[in-house]
C-alpha cells in the first residue's frame, strides 16, 4: 500500500538509526516522551539532558540539527498562549525590565515550551527516519488495533488522491470566474469543501466495494514478510530510553 508516496518529514539517510525496525523506533520515542513529561518542571537541568539525547540521535541518523530546529518552528502557533502565563499567574511575583511577572507562571511557560519543544524533536526524529509505510507497520508489530492502522493506511494512501481532487475543483472553479478569497463570498468556499467530503465519501464506498468483491475480511496485510525487530536493535535502541528514565528518576527523587 502506498506505493511512490513519501513524507515532506522523512529525511532519507543510510544510518543506524534509519536501519532500525520501525517498532523500535516507536517504543523508544514514546518511552522518552514519557519520562519528559514526567519530569518536574523545576528540574532544568534534566532538560538540557533530554537534549543531549535528541542531538545525539540526530547526529547518529545524520539529520542536521538546522534541518531539525527549522522545522519544529511547526510548534509555535500552539504555544503562543505559554507566553501569557507570566503576567496572568498569581502568587510570588518578580520585576524585570519594568514587569511584574508571575514565578509560578514563569515555571508553566518554561514547562510548556521546554516538554513541547523536546516532543516536537523526538516526534520529528522517528518521522525523520522512518517512512510512513513503516510507521504503520511498527504500530501493527505492536499490536495497535486493526482499526486505528486501517484508517491511517486508507488516510495515507488516498491523502493525495483528495488533494488532487479538491485542487481540480478549484480550477473549475477559477475557470468560470468564481474565486472566492473573501469573508463575504465564504459561502462559495463552503459549497466546494461539501462537495469534496460527498465526492470522498462516494468515492470511499466504492473503494469497499472493490475490495470486499476482493475477498477484503477487515485487515489488510501491511508486511509479507519479516518477523520484526531482533534482539540486538532492541538493545540498540534502549539506550534512549534507559538514559531518559534514568534523568527523569533522578530528577524526582531530588
Amino acid at each position: 500500500m502506498g506505493a511512490g508516496h513519501s513524507h515532506a518529514l522523512y529525511v532519507h539517510r543510510h544510518s543506524p538509526v534509519h536501519a532500525l525496525a520501525p517498532e523500535v523506533k516507536i517504543a523508544a520515542s514514546v518511552l522518552f516522551t514519557v519520562a519528559v513529561v514526567a519530569t518536574p518542571r523545576e528540574a532544568l537541568w534534566a532538560f538540557g539532558g533530554y537534549l543531549a539525547v535528541i542531538v545525539a540521535v540526530a547526529l547518529t541518523a545524520r539529520i542536521g540539527l538546522r534541518r531539525l530546529a527549522l522545522r519544529s518552528l511547526i510548534e509555535l502557533p500552539f504555544i503562543l498562549f505559554a507566553f501569557a502565563l507570566p503576567f496572568l499567574g498569581h502568587g510570588e511575583r518578580v520585576h524585570w525590565l519594568g514587569m511584574s511577572l508571575s514565578v509560578d507562571g514563569l515555571y508553566g511557560m518554561w514547562n510548556i515550551l521546554a516538554k513541547g519543544t523536546l516532543g516536537v524533536l523526538s516526534s520529528l526524529l522517528l518521522a525523520g527516519t522512518t517512512t510512513p509505510r513503516d510507521l504503520l507497520l511498527g504500530l501493527d508489530r505492536l499490536r495497535c488495533p486493526a482499526m486505528i492502522t486501517q484508517i491511517a493506511t486508507f488516510m495515507l494512501r488516498y491523502l493525495d488522491v483528495l488533494a488532487a481532487e479538491g485542487r481540480r475543483m478549484r480550477i473549475a472553479q477559477r475557470s468560470r470566474g468564481y474565486d472566492p478569497r473573501f469573508l463575504w463570498q465564504i459561502k462559495g468556499f463552503a459549497s466546494g469543501i461539501g462537495a469534496l467530503f460527498l465526492r470522498a465519501f462516494e468515492r470511499g464506498e466504492r473503494v469497499y466495494l472493490a475490495m470486499v468483491s476482493r475477498g477484503y475480511e477487515g485487515r489488510i496485510p501491511l508486511a509479507l514478510a519479516g518477523g520484526g525487530a531482533t534482539p540486538g536493535q532492541w538493545a540498540a535502541a534502549a539506550w534512549v530510553p534507559v538514559v531518559a528514565g534514568t534523568i527523569a528518576t533522578v530528577a524526582l527523587l531530588r
